[in-house]
């Protein structure tokens, strides 16, 4: 990439996690493109829709959780997120549960920015400028697995124990007959590249089916290989009910999101009649045309084994040697995403919420030609899945150069 003075930049960060085949496919372009000689647009209602769409829906069941084998198009995470809401209340109540309509979310979720999707994310800088969590509309919020965050001695697995004990107290003082669905992204993304401990994940999937609760798995960042399988639902075996999906679904190059639905609650749905929800731009054809092709490179350039088998490991590695820089408090990361949560000179308790260190370090590494995100007091790295090593090479030697700039 080149920024306006002419200065090449390398993007450490997929565009906002989701550039996976890189920048300037030529493939994606030229799918569009005819799409757009063919057929530019025609709605997805009164029955009826496009065969990119009806091909992409199969494709997606391929490579899926099993149960998995519907698809609600949309056109974002927020979308994708919006919708499952409302798919889930309408599957709750046509299965004879109308008080079934709370939802649960983790702190440090970020599930979107509509009313109801902000509701359900777990940043203040998101929800308090608008007064939300909505009062009054069910929205639940439990403890997410940041055991750095919460600096109090624990590990990160004794800390995911007590979220998993603080989910299920919440289950019980609200009531589960009342609880629709949890939402839970595998890998917390813009909250910190909060990566769980070792079967967490799974164990709030069991402690929701044993409560009768939907687990929803948010998967708009860690899906189509940024983790090394296609989803991490599949990874980490979570068999959810729903499953959110966009960026990397196009790598970015058009806007399209995805809400599956297991068969279970599809089935359900079907016997409710006309469903009432949709966009005028829900399964766009030159969308699901991108889609197709993204895919297609991902599948013919083994994209998914690549992270898994050689650029996600030595990412990790690459990180990991940083863990010594006094300007370093803790690494975090799998496979091809990680944070770096940074410290002054003070150490942690130094550090100041008016001045955090994240947008420092990101400026910095900017300045030294690497894209990074920062996120409160640390920054934020998930590059495209076609990377080399030469480029994490470069990447986190930029990165290197900042911490020393911000340490002195």
């Amino acid at each position: 990439m080149v920024d306006e003075n002419g200065r090449e930049l390398i993007d450490a960060l997929a565009g906002l996690w989701c550039v996976n085949v890189g920048h300037g496919r030529k493939e994606i372009a030229d799918a569009v493109h005819r799409q757009m000689s063919a057929v530019a647009f025609y709605p997805s209602f009164f029955n009826t829709t496009t065969e990119p769409a009806i091909l992409l829906a199969g494709r997606l069941a391929e490579v899926a959780p099993p149960r998995l084998g519907h698809a609600f198009f949309s056109n974002s995470g927020s979308e994708a997120n919006e919708s499952a809401l409302k798919l889930i209340r309408a599957y709750q109540k046509l299965r004879g549960k109308p008080r079934k309509t709370k939802v649960v979310s983790r702190s440090f979720a970020y599930h979107g920015v509509t009313l109801a999707t902000t509701s359900m994310t777990g940043l203040p800088s998101c929800t308090v400028p608008f007064d939300l969590p909505w009062p009054g509309a069910g929205f639940v919020q439990v403890p997410g697995p940041y055991a750095y965050g919460a600096d109090d001695g624990r590990s990160a697995e004794e800390y995911g124990e007590w979220c998993l004990h603080e989910t299920e107290r919440a289950f019980a003082r609200e009531d589960p007959a009342t609880i629709a669905a949890l939402f839970a992204e595998p890998v917390q993304g813009a909250g910190g590249v909060v990566v769980p401990p070792p079967g967490h994940l799974r164990a709030l999937r069991e402690l929701c089916r044993e409560h009768d609760v939907l687990f929803v798995a948010d998967e708009v960042i860690t899906g189509f290989g940024r983790l090394g399988a296609w989803f991490a639902s599949i990874l980490w075996d979570l068999d959810p009910d729903l499953m959110t999906l966009a960026k990397g679904i196009t790598s970015g190059y058009l806007p399209l999101g995805a809400t599956l639905v297991s068969d279970e609650i599809a089935n359900v749905l079907d016997r409710g009649g006309t469903l009432s929800h949709g966009y005028t731009y829900s399964a766009h054809p030159t969308a699901c045309a991108a889609a197709l092709a993204n895919l297609d490179i991902i599948a013919r350039e083994r994209l998914v084994e690549r992270v898994r088998d050689d650029v996600g490991p030595y990412l990790q590695e690459k990180l990991g040697a940083l863990a010594g820089h006094p300007a370093v408090g803790e690494i975090r990361g799998f496979q091809l995403i990680g944070a770096i949560e940074l410290v002054p000179r003070g150490g942690r308790s130094a550090l100041s919420p008016d001045v955090p260190l994240g947008l420092r370090a990101a400026a910095l590494c900017r300045e030294e030609g690497v894209i990074v995100r920062g996120i409160r007091d640390m920054i934020a790295v998930a590059p495209p899945l076609v990377v080399t090593r030469h480029e994490l090479d470069r990447i986190l030697a930029a990165v290197r150069k900042a911490l020393d700039r911000l340490w002195d």
